[in-house]
């Protein structure tokens, strides 16, 4: 993490140390959050709607901060060693910014709007076989959890893989001028965020904003299989470096690397690509949709120097955020795929896919929930999740909530009545599959995070057994 003296703290940040007798206190860590406050950090008061962490700062220096920033338009800051400056978000922004330039740490920035943290946790792994490699921790994304995180990185940190989330226009601008990537990577588009932007185009375009700041003599990777990128790449009002190269990635053989051959089984697959014919790689996770974001990670290690037997072990040893499609296997014998943590058309479609592949149970259901913020023509979108499902991907589908009961009412058309169960209530719906689930079933839990069907996911992994148990 940031150690440095407070003048020094000062420079970086275009703030003012009120007491010049200050200057040499040691600053190691920054810190937003005034409960759980590192020794010897810096305090940054953030003012949200709901609160404002100025209110804190005396009792941050009380409670073993070093220093605090202070806002100038918040009246009287508190005795001690204290930093003035116009904006204590912008002033942590431009800490990072600076920390970034003074350690001359490489910068891989990843967005997208499905994949990107599979992807994040994918280069970690393969970078992490040559380098000291730090990332994004959780949904540190934003404007506030990306600089959190390049101020946190260790000492050594060779490589920081950055996160870049974003919910509208220009935020993913602010992000990429601040970290300055030398890699950008692009995971696809999807459907998320069309409330907040209208359209699959206008997605493109906001998440085409990583190239704002990227270096100069830099690589983008991007889903070469989404002509909205290319579309919006070529448009004039994109902001990108004079000089960059481009890698592509995706299912088409036109790209610069596509699967070539692809052998499922229940913990993961194995595959071969184009660019390395004849080479295989294993992957411990489900899905094609994996092996298309194992790809994306490959061309980063690439870069980067990193050789095809080290991306084996990287594979072999990767650690995954929770909750992204999950097997578990339960003491009564289902296999549960957990994907609860998010969702939307495109997301939902390769989970299915997913769940198609997986030969050798008695039975596949697929227990699919709300599709969260698409905006006007999200009634469609459910619909069209129905049309998709089709028998070879389940042999019944409960759906759960207002808005996937579009998705149950469109797959009459593929399935029969009785394959369809549809609820709106949680308890109703967790009792329906206590009574049908069974050992040898393979039972796929995909929604929206907002949806909360973790709840049914941890209720299937308490069931006990019932009479549709297949017992040998």
């Amino acid at each position: 993490m940031i150690h440095t003296n407070l003048k020094h703290i000062a420079a970086m940040c275009g703030g003012v140390l009120i007491h010049s007798e200050n200057h040499s206190i040691s600053i190691q860590g920054v810190s937003t959050d005034s409960r759980t406050l590192p020794q010897g950090c810096l305090y940054v008061p953030l003012a949200g709607e709901r609160f404002d962490g100025h209110d804190y700062a005396e009792a941050a220096l009380q409670q073993g901060a070093s220093a605090v920033l202070w806002q100038t338009n918040h009246g009287t800051p508190p005795e001690g060693p204290v930093v003035l400056v116009e904006d204590t978000l912008l002033a942590l922004q431009s800490l990072a910014a600076a920390y970034l330039r003074e350690t001359g740490v490489k910068v891989v920035g990843i967005t997208g709007s499905n994949g990107k943290t599979t992807v994040k946790d994918m280069v970690t792994s393969l970078l992490g076989t040559r380098y000291n490699v730090h990332k994004t921790q959780g949904n540190f994304n934003n404007q506030i959890g990306l600089p959190l995180t390049v101020l946190g990185m260790p000492a050594d940190t060779e490589i920081v893989v950055l996160e870049m989330g974003m919910s509208g226009r220009h935020e993913i601008e602010l992000l990429s001028k601040l970290a300055r990537p030398d890699v950008a990577v692009i995971t696809n588009i999807g459907e998320s965020h069309l409330l907040q932007l209208g359209s699959r185009k206008e997605i493109a375009r906001a998440k085409a904003e990583i190239l704002s700041g990227l270096q100069e003599g830099g690589l983008l990777v991007f889903h070469g299989d989404e002509p909205l990128l290319h579309e919006v790449l070529a448009e004039p009002e994109t902001r990108q470096p004079e000089q960059y190269s481009v890698f592509k990635f995706g299912t088409e053989p036109s790209n610069d690397n596509s699967p070539a051959g692809l052998m499922f089984h229940e913990k993961g697959v194995i595959f071969t690509s184009t660019l390395y014919e004849g080479e295989s790689f294993s992957l411990p996770l489900l899905g094609k949709h994996n092996v298309i974001n194992a790809l994306a990670a490959m061309a980063v290690a690439s870069h980067f120097g990193v050789s095809r037997e080290d991306m084996r072990e990287g594979f072999a040893s990767l650690k995954l955020t929770s909750m992204r499609i999950e097997a578990i296997q339960t003491t009564h014998g289902v296999t549960v795929l957990n994907d609860a943590y998010n969702a939307s058309p495109l997301s939902v479609k390769a989970a299915l896919d997913v769940l198609a592949g997986m030969n050798g149970y008695r039975r596949r259901i697929a227990v699919l929930g709300d599709m969260l913020e698409l905006g006007d023509q999200e009634q469609e979108y459910h619909a069209e999740i129905g049309h998709y499902i089709a028998v070879e991907h389940i042999d019944h589908l409960y759906t759960y909530g207002p808005l996937a009961l579009h998705i149950a009412e469109a797959a009459q058309t593929r399935l029969s009545q009785a394959q369809i169960s549809a609820f709106t209530d949680k308890a109703a719906l967790i009792e329906a599959l206590a009574e049908s689930v069974g050992s040898q079933d393979i039972v796929l839990v995909k929604a929206s995070r907002g949806m909360k069907l973790e709840e049914v996911v941890d209720a299937l992994k308490q069931l006990p057994q019932n009479e549709n148990d297949v017992r040998g």
